[in-house]
Order: structure tokens, then C-alpha cells, then sequence
């Protein structure tokens, strides 16, 4: 069994941690449940709803008991069906031999949360229940079933764990429907479960969100394997290595939002990509931000970052070096980054009156965390600001300081002097 990681740290670590201070060892539960919540927080919305509000003018449609819905092109009908839960897709065929072929010839999308009794009211944050097996059957038999393909596939109320078998064979469906957006997530445990490499078969992605996964050995992965499609990637409380998550940028030649929240591991993040264009990072256990070769990234924009830590036991400072990436300062969010923790790096030098420097002199707008209550975090403000010449727009979140240490005369002032409008 490999290890297991909750941000960074051993799983069996944190429980004799707990034990050791004499708590509820279910309190880890309770922490996993949080992490749940956070990945569903995270993970695009249901495209589909099985709670879609009707109009109170809806009787006013059938004038005379004529139906004049089914009376409605095939596309159009085929886009109804389409949009609403797969089990209520399946009823329409019981309306009318009208409906019966449309339901046959939509592309559908399949929740599989939606298939539980109460659609997944519940079911999204109960730790530690096994997954109930008639949506497991329902996942292997609806797809199978349906001729068309699916536009979407949400599988995120399964414990992958007891279903081994079972996710290899919806990997091996949503490639043959040609699914574009697939959200796949592991409910723990365990936490590190290696992703199956039939993931990287399915070339008709454009949208892929993972969560609670460790990704899978790139020496396994087939050569040619490719996301030839995708669009947009989402990691949600991975466990990954630096060379992982180069493999798979590497892999998509037209990825264009790269999200990243919630890595159990430490990463170096070394950005190769000619088609990025935005990089999201929130609640991250990082090292550095090397934006290596990136000419189409846009914005770069973090939250909460983790570090490793310091010889005295403090955050040590996490280093983002800007190489190669010419339209970063565009319409760049550039955050939020916190003085003295985030260092910048720019490894091409501006020369300026004469003198070499390295600055990022084309970036208009940043975001910045300051603890105003702070009088050394708020010193660092101006000499944090002057990496960015040009600036015109500037974003500053106050957080709460635990032991302020008093207020800084001409608070305005040291921010006025990064030249903000």
C-alpha cells in the first residue's frame, strides 16, 4: 500500500497526532468531509438539474388538450431531452411513440448522483458509507444501453475503492460515447488512489475535472496518448509529482485553463504550454511557479498557498519566476500574493535609465494579501511593488493579523507609492 497524504502530511502521521492529543480519533473523519465539501465546492456546476423551477404559466401552454410540444422539431425536442436528469430523459419515451425515438437519439447527461432517490440530496457528504450499489449498476447500465453518446458524465458519489472493475469499464464507455465533459471524482478512502491510465484514451474530452486522486505513473501511460480535444483541467486534491503534471500539459496541445486546488503533495510547478492562457492554483501545497514557456498565459492567479517550511519552523517563501510569457500583463490577475512569502523572479532582465533590472514592467493589474495590523508585512508593501512599474490596477485583501502589532503611520501612502490609479 503507498502512502497516503492529506496536504502534504502522512495520513497514519495525522492519526497518531490525534490520538496522541487525546481527541476523537473520527475527528480525521470529520477533516475528510470538509475536504469533500471543498472538492464539490470546486468542480464545475451539474448541467442539469434535477430541481429546475417551473413556470407558473405552464398549464397556459395546452390550449384545447393539444399537445403542441411534441409537436416540435426533432432537434429541438432532442435539446429537451437532453437537458434535463437521465432518469426524467428516460420517462419522456413513456409519454408518446413520438418521444420514444427522441429519447433514443438524444445525447444525454448522466449524473450519477441523480440516480440516487433523493438525486444526491445527501449523499454528497456522508463519510464512510459504501456506495450504493444500485447506482453503480444504473452507471454500468444506463450508457450501455443508450445508443447516442453522452455530452456529459458526472461520477462523483462513487467509493471508487470498492469498484475497481466498474471504473475501468466507464472509462472505457465514456470513450466510446465521445463524452466532453467528465468529472470524475474518488470518494476516500483511500485518498491516493492511482487513476487508471484508460483515462488518457478518452481524446473526445474538452473539460476534465479529477478530484481525490493520485495520478497515474506516466511510464505506463501508452506513448501516443493524448487529450488532443481538451480545453480545460481541473485537479482537485491530487497527489501528483512535478513530472506528473508536466506529462500531462505536455499531452494537451490545446489546454487553455489549467485549475489546480487542493494538492496533497508538494509540486513545483514548471509551466511549459503554447496554448495556456489561464492557471488557477487555490489551497496548493507549492514549492515554486516557473512560468518556463508560456507565451499565450493571460492570468496567474492563487490562493492560499502552502509552502514548505523553514528551518525555525516558519512558511518558507514560495518563489513565482516569470520567463517567457509575453501577454501575462494583458488583462492579468496577478494574486493574490503576499509580500515577503511570494517572491518574483523574473529571469529576463528590463533595462531601465541605463541600468539592468528585473522587473515585470507590462503588468497592469495585481492583487495582493497585506495584514495591515502587521507593521513588518506592511513595509514590504513598496519594495514588493516596484517589480511592477507599470501598474494600474491594484486589488489589496486586509487579512486579520493573530498578534497586530500596532498600525503604520500613512497606510495610503505606502501603498501609493506602486503608482496605482
Amino acid at each position: 500500500m503507498e502512502p497516503q497524504f492529506i496536504i502534504g502530511r502522512h495520513v497514519s502521521d495525522l492519526q497518531a497526532r490525534i490520538e496522541c492529543d487525546g481527541e476523537d480519533p473520527r475527528m480525521l473523519d470529520v477533516g475528510i468531509n470538509l475536504m469533500l465539501y471543498f472538492v464539490y465546492h470546486y468542480i464545475p456546476r451539474l448541467p442539469v438539474s434535477p430541481t429546475a423551477a417551473l413556470s407558473p404559466f405552464g398549464a397556459l401552454w395546452i390550449h384545447q388538450g393539444i399537445d403542441r410540444i411534441s409537436r416540435l422539431p426533432d432537434n429541438l425536442l432532442r435539446n429537451i431531452v437532453s437537458r434535463i436528469p437521465v432518469k426524467d430523459a428516460a420517462r419522456t419515451a413513456a409519454l408518446s411513440s413520438r418521444w420514444c425515438p427522441v429519447w433514443l437519439s438524444a445525447p444525454l447527461t448522466l449524473v450519477d448522483s441523480h440516480l440516487l432517490p433523493d438525486y444526491g440530496a445527501e449523499a454528497p457528504y456522508t463519510i464512510g458509507a459504501p456506495s450504493p450499489r444500485a447506482v453503480t449498476a444504473a452507471v454500468s447500465r444506463v450508457p450501455t444501453a443508450h445508443p447516442r453518446p453522452f455530452r456529459s458524465v458526472h461520477l462523483t458519489c462513487t467509493t471508487m475503492n470498492e469498484h475497481r472493475g466498474d471504473m475501468a469499464r466507464w472509462l472505457d464507455i465514456v470513450t466510446a460515447k465521445g463524452v466532453k465533459e467528465l468529472i470524475f471524482v474518488n470518494r476516500p478512502w483511500p485518498l491516493d488512489l492511482r487513476l487508471p491510465t484508460t483515462l488518457f484514451s478518452c481524446t473526445s474530452l474538452t473539460r476534465l475535472y479529477l478530484g481525490v486522486w493520485r495520478l497515474p505513473y506516466t511510464t505506463t501511460v501508452p506513448r501516443r496518448a493524448t487529450f488532443p480535444n481538451l480545453l480545460e483541467l481541473g485537479l482537485c486534491l491530487s497527489v501528483m509529482e512535478d513530472r506528473d503534471l508536466a506529462f500531462i500539459l505536455e499531452r494537451s496541445p490545446v489546454l487553455e485553463i489549467l485549475v489546480i486546488t487542493g494538492s496533497q503533495t508538494r509540486v513545483r510547478l514548471r509551466l511549459v504550454s503554447h496554448s495556456l492562457r489561464c492557471l488557477l492554483l487555490g489551497f496548493t501545497y507549492l514549492v515554486d511557479i516557473e512560468v518556463v514557456d508560456a507565451p499565450r498565459l493571460e492570468r496567474l492567479f492563487q490562493s492560499t498557498t502552502f509552502r514548505e517550511h523553514g528551518s525555525k519552523g516558519k512558511l518558507g517563501r514560495s518563489m513565482i519566476k516569470i520567463g517567457h510569457a509575453p501577454n501575462l500583463p494583458k488583462t492579468l490577475m496577478l494574486g493574490y500574493l503576499e509580500p515577503g512569502n511570494n517572491e518574483i523572479e523574473v529571469t529576463k532582465t528590463v533595462t531601465v535609465a541605463g541600468t539592468k533590472e528585473k522587473i515585470v514592467p507590462s503588468v497592469k493589474i495585481l492583487a495582493i494579501v497585506v495584514q495591515f495590523g502587521v507593521r513588518s508585512a506592511l513595509k514590504k508593501v513598496p519594495d514588493y511593488l516596484r517589480n511592477f512599474p507599470n501598474l494600474e490596477t491594484l486589488h489589496v485583501q486586509s487579512d486579520k493579523a493573530e498578534d497586530s502589532t500596532g498600525k503604520v503611520q500613512g497606510q495610503s501612502q505606502v501603498l501609493a507609492g506602486g503608482r496605482t490609479h
